[in-house]
């Protein structure tokens, strides 16, 4: 496997990218992919001012290799190959007799003979090995500081007429030149072009636009025609990497015969104004979903393969087939293709691997792929993506004060949200304001993150670990103290008698980009005599037994008595345990394992008739910890009891099957007329 460096402006960003050859021989762009197997990444080909080529491997050293891996976001290079032992490259030799101290921040300021100055042939291409270890806090993987392509940094769209409706998805498009904004002219412009314009901006396609109304209004203005000739494939994620001609010197040369390009773009239906318009023309796809992101348009890339949801592999995973992701869920092109599971690690099936897109397809199942063993991959190396997104002009919308001595008012109240608003004004909300002279301390407030946990529990474990217990009443003093029992209990003839107990293991995960840690300080934790124990959460899991029409029939709770990290992957330290008063929580990487013989660890069943019913476990059921995704903390089994046994099956996440999966489960025979079959 070889591997590139995307070098251009975006703004002021590139990508890395993998080549592998296919048996013609052709280089395929793709991503860096981890090989736990062989521990290596391998690296050849740079990407500069719109053309692929090399870097000869003349007084090439480790050095040069360090630096080109950390700018990649390894912790080092393990070697470099001369000779073209990775195949010969195609185009030009961008960089010759590099040498580098092996301390700078990019390949750039290295000395070299300068780009595209070279005296060798492609027998002579260098390439080097990069460990597979990523470095601390490297979050935009395949990210590289660039300032040399075009000139192009930024584009907007100009609307002509004056609206306050957000995003603007037609008008003139400009690009930011000098201090101000300068035109690109259209002579030759095609609806490719238009495509990438649009992709760039945020908005999945693009549409015809009249060119006659801009014509007239256009004409009574002065333009700054920057750019021309610009002929883009229609597969680009950026203008900068379209065929184009620059002008020269004060940039106000005229646009013989056209005007400044126009474009119309249409937006993905979360963006949209027109509700008959998102019902008619704008649907985005149910098999594939985003997981995991800080925001809208960014997450692990999961798809939906019989109606159940798994992740992509990372091998040969590119911007162009993160673009077909993105467009295909309602956004532009993509801005990356993030590997080495940067958005969190999934859970369940790994559906499919080595995604080749050609980049005009509508959907990433249109592309080819291979489905994939379990030696093929592993979550660490599970695909995600970030997508252009439109502007909305929301960030000076709302400002919030950590110090509350400073309000004078309230504006909201009553608001309730359910995390995919665009703004608190988009939430549910009191019309009317119901605390406006109130105190200032009532007041709300954030904290914001680009990163949080993802707790998601074992299912398999859960289903694996059931069974029931009739446990002597003797033995369960300290568990009716902590409430770990039904109601039911209390009038019981304690120390005679039992409780049939439904026990069962619990693994969960931390998934996420940031660890679990509970929400009261250390001064603020509980102990418990009974159990000789501190309670760093009131609730950390409801644990429920549930009839056919969802009412509880038997509950327990599980104080978060101790959150440790009982193992991790393989690589991570451990860094919780409860030992000696010591801190809580779980590592990214990490599981916590309540064992099924602990105490609590249990739903009582005693008063619970013969029957079929759904087991429901809820992680962080009251939202006291910021995750980054909710939706995967309720886990659900179809569960039968016949008065002496239990079974438990289709144990599975909240969000693991399709709609139609989750309807049947629902519907699981005997569960209406909750009798045993």
């Amino acid at each position: 496997m070889v591997a590139a460096i995307f070098h251009h402006q975006l703004p002021v960003r590139g990508v890395a990218s993998c080549l592998d050859h296919g048996p013609d021989n052709a280089p395929t762009q793709g991503t860096t992919s981890p090989k736990p197997q062989n521990e290596r990444l391998q690296f050849r080909l740079v990407f500069y001012k719109g053309e692929w080529g090399t870097i000869c491997d003349d007084d090439f050293s480790l050095s040069n290799a360090n630096v080109l891996c950390r700018q990649l976001g390894f912790v080092s290079a393990t070697g470099w190959t001369h000779s073209a032992k990775y195949g010969k490259g195609q185009g030009k030799i961008w960089l010759d007799n590099v040498q580098c101290n092996g301390g700078e921040k990019s390949i750039d300021l290295c000395k070299s003979r300068g780009w595209g100055n070279s005296d060798c042939t492609h027998d002579e291409d260098a390439g080097v090995v990069c460990k597979d270890e990523r470095l601390p806090g490297f979050v935009d993987s395949n990210v590289i500081d660039v300032r040399h392509y075009h000139g192009v940094e930024e584009v907007r769209l100009r609307s002509v007429v004056p609206t306050k409706k957000m995003p603007v998805t037609e008008g003139v498009v400009e690009i930011k030149y000098k201090d101000g904004w300068a035109q690109i002219c259209d002579v030759g412009w095609t609806p490719t072009n238009t495509r990438v314009i649009c992709g760039m901006l945020g908005f999945p396609h693009e549409r015809k636009v009249n060119k006659n109304f801009y014509k007239l209004n256009t004409e009574r203005q002065k333009h700054r025609y920057r750019l021309h000739s610009v002929a883009c494939v229609g597969t680009e994620v950026h203008l900068a990497a379209c065929p184009l001609e620059t002008n020269k010197g004060n940039a106000t040369e005229s646009c013989e015969g056209g005007m400044p390009a126009v474009v119309s773009c249409v937006p993905g239906p979360q963006y949209v104004h027109n509700s008959g318009l998102k019902k008619k023309k704008l649907k985005t796809t149910s098999t594939v979903r985003l997981k995991g992101g800080a925001k809208l348009g960014e997450g692990r890339v999961e798809v939906l393969k019989n109606n159940e949801w798994g992740t992509v592999c990372d091998d040969r995973w590119t911007l162009l087939s993160a673009s077909v992701v993105c467009r295909e869920l309602g956004f532009g092109s993509a801005k990356e293709a993030l590997t080495g599971a940067r958005m969190g690690e999934g859970m369940g099936p790994i559906h499919m691997n080595e995604v080749q897109c050609l980049g005009t397809e509508k959907s990433m199942w249109n592309c080819g792929f291979k489905n994939i063993t379990s030696e093929d991959c592993q979550h660490v190396e599970d695909a995600a993506v970030r997508c252009n997104t439109p502007y909305m002009a929301l960030e000076n919308s709302e400002t919030w004060y950590w110090d509350s001595s400073n309000v004078t008012e309230m504006v909201m109240s009553g608001v309730k949200c359910t995390g995919s608003e665009m703004s608190l004004s988009h939430c549910q909300h009191h019309k009317t304001v119901s605390c406006q002279k109130t105190a200032a301390k009532f007041s709300a407030g954030v904290i914001c993150s680009e990163t949080a946990s993802d707790l998601v529990l074992n299912a398999p474990l859960v289903q694996q670990s059931v069974y029931i217990e009739d446990r002597p009443l003797h033995m369960l003093y300290c568990a009716a103290e902590e409430n770990c029992l039904s109601k039911s209990a209390a009038s019981a003839n304690w120390p005679y008698g039992h409780r049939r107990l439904l026990r069962f293991s619990s693994q969960i995960h931390n998934i996420g980009r940031a660890d679990f840690r509970p929400k009261a300080g250390r001064h603020s934790w509980v102990w418990h005599a009974c159990h000789g124990h501190y309670h760093s959460m009131d609730i950390f899991t409801h644990y429920d037994l549930l009839s056919s029409n969802g009412t509880k029939v038997a509950e327990g709770h599980k104080a978060s008595f101790c959150l440790e990290d009982t193992e991790c992957h393989e690589g991570i330290s451990k860094r919780y345990e409860c030992a000696n008063f010591g801190e809580q929580g779980i590592t990214v990487g990490c599981w916590d394992l309540y064992r099924h013989d602990i105490d609590c660890q249990w739903i009582d069943i005693t008063d619970i008739k013969p029957g079929n019913y759904i087991l429901q476990i809820v992680i962080n059921p009251n939202f006291e910890v910021a995750e980054s995704d909710f939706t995967n903390n309720a886990m659900k089994c179809n569960c039968k009891y016949d008065g002496h046994r239990i079974w438990l099956h289709n144990c599975h996440m909240g969000d693991a099957f399709s709609e139609e999966a989750e309807r049947k489960f629902e519907k699981y025979p005997g569960q209406l007329n909750n009798q045993i079959s």
